[in-house]
């Protein structure tokens, strides 16, 4: 069943209906071809076009699909192409030829209700996600890797407990979504739901002035913008804890939250494919610009390309163990892929195609995904190293770090660069120069920006990350990207 639903109320009411609902075999049969019965959510962001919603449905063979009246019409336009699509059920106060009401139908439908007795191995969720490379891969989780994988995340991380209200920003298509779900509810807390059509740093701040929120979930670009805001006008007081994920929280945003408001960022770090994999847990030290330390009950590594774990301070891999038990908390497989599900794995572990190194503490720092790694003249430099080093110029309101092509080195790096209001006027290229300068006593010399562009905005996806492949792709777009090698020390 395809979930495509903005912030309403219908979308955690629907979730709850197809867990259950159950999926479970009708008959003892071992045949491989084994009937189910029941419902696996397909969650989807809002904004997908009718090409996504297409290939989406096709993919999943998807039986129905709910959602809101913005959505219906570019659903209309493409189910004759979708044979597996049988029931389509509107989430609206108004109806249309062709889709059930359901409000209405919730309405009509009995009270009791007899919940199946599911498995921990039946399927309860399918996301797809993005690669750099194909079409989108479908991660399949199940009612134990969500339903129990976010018991001790949501209590040492997000610090849930009985008494919490906790708002999480993020678009319902997004795993975040299911996360809070599924780190609330077992902790017994509440979840503060915000239709919140579009971001307005001014009208979530006076959200969390109005209502007794005590936690806050945003991913780290909503509160780069946040901290542009005066934020001693506002009284925060509920408010106690706030965490942030989705992209790499820059040290100069996490001081600046808690120099204007008294309280801490702990950064988490996941994927699509897994629960919460690193995390900077309430109480434990934060080194600034940290990913924090391995989340239980992962044992995270930092392997090199064979899969053998590399020792403190040297870049690689960020890997899972996965053998010789793999962790209940974590996806099945790349369904109908068997191809990309293998080459997930190296040795004994699952990696993540992110980079980053260990310290000798335990504490991982992260370099970017392993397309993002800038290979200048053999250095490898990570983007979120020199966008960090960027940050911290009062010139920089935000910015992107990608790889250029380059006639002597092969590539270089090429910042973009969003300028804060008070230098928008400013000489670029004395700017230009101020900045690189900045760089390199911020930083390794060799990590500064070669090439610099300002912009009036950076590409992002509609939960507000940034999106560097686009811009890498505009400046290869008539070269030939080196191939990433192995990383050599």
């Amino acid at each position: 069943m395809m979930l495509v639903l903005p912030r309403l109320p219908e979308w955690w009411l629907v979730s709850v209906a197809c867990m259950r609902t159950g999926v479970f075999p009708v008959s003892q049969s071992t045949s491989p071809l084994c009937v189910v019965s029941g419902a696996i959510m397909i969650p989807g962001i809002s904004q997908l076009t009718e090409k996504d919603l297409k290939f989406r449905l096709q993919a999943s063979r998807a039986k129905a699909i709910i959602t809101s009246d913005s959505l219906a019409p570019r659903v209309d336009a493409i189910s004759a192409d979708c044979p597996s699509l049988q029931t389509k059920l509107l989430v609206s106060d108004s109806y249309r030829p062709g889709w059930m009401n359901f409000r209405e139908l919730l309405w009509e439908a009995a009270t009791e209700h007899n919940c199946a007795r599911t498995r921990g191995q039946d399927p309860v969720a399918i996301y797809f996600t993005s690669g750099t490379t194909g079409t989108p891969k479908m991660v399949e989780h199940t009612q134990a890797s969500y339903g129990l994988g976010f018991v001790a995340s949501g209590r040492r991380w997000v610090a849930l407990t009985e008494s919490d209200i906790f708002w999480n920003t993020t678009d319902t298509g997004w795993v975040k979504a299911a996360w809070t779900l599924f780190s609330a509810w077992p902790n017994g807390s509440c979840i503060f739901v915000h239709e919140l059509s579009r971001f307005d740093a001014k009208f979530i701040l006076n959200t969390l002035s109005r209502f007794p929120i005590t936690t806050l979930c945003c991913v780290p670009t909503m509160f780069r913008l946040l901290v542009q805001e005066d934020l001693t006008r506002y009284q925060f007081q509920s408010l106690r804890h706030c965490v942030t994920g989705g992209e790499a929280l820059t040290p100069d945003v996490r001081e600046k939250w808690k120099s204007q408001t008294g309280l801490e960022l702990h950064e988490g770090y996941g994927q699509s494919e897994t629960v919460v994999i690193c995390a900077n847990p309430k109480g434990m030290k934060i080194k600034s610009g940290s990913m924090g330390k391995a989340s239980p009950p992962y044992d995270v590594q930092v392997v090199d390309e064979e899969g053998n774990i590399l020792p403190p301070g040297e870049e690689g891999n960020v890997a899972i163990r996965v053998r010789p038990t793999r962790p209940f908390c974590f996806f099945t497989c790349y369904l109908d892929n068997p191809e990309k599900t293998a080459a997930s794995e190296r040795g004994d572990f699952y990696i993540t195609g992110d980079r980053a190194y260990m310290d000798k503490d335990g504490y991982f720092w992260f370099m970017g995904r392993n397309d993002d790694v800038i290979n200048s003249s053999s250095y490898r430099i990570g983007p979120v190293e020199v966008e960090s080093a960027l940050a911290e110029h009062p010139a920089v309101l935000e910015s992107a770090v990608v790889s250029s092509p380059d006639p002597i080195r092969g590539e270089v790096v090429k910042a973009f660069i969003v300028l804060s209001p008070a230098y928008s006027s400013h000489d670029p290229e004395k700017l230009t120069q101020e900045l690189q300068e900045h760089v390199k006593r911020v930083t390794a010399p060799y990590k500064y920006p070669r090439k610099m562009a300002f912009v009036s905005e950076l590409p992002k996806t509609v939960s507000g990350k940034i999106q560097r492949s686009k811009l890498r792709s505009q400046e290869w777009k008539n070269e030939k990207q080196p191939q990433k090698g192995p990383i050599s020390h």
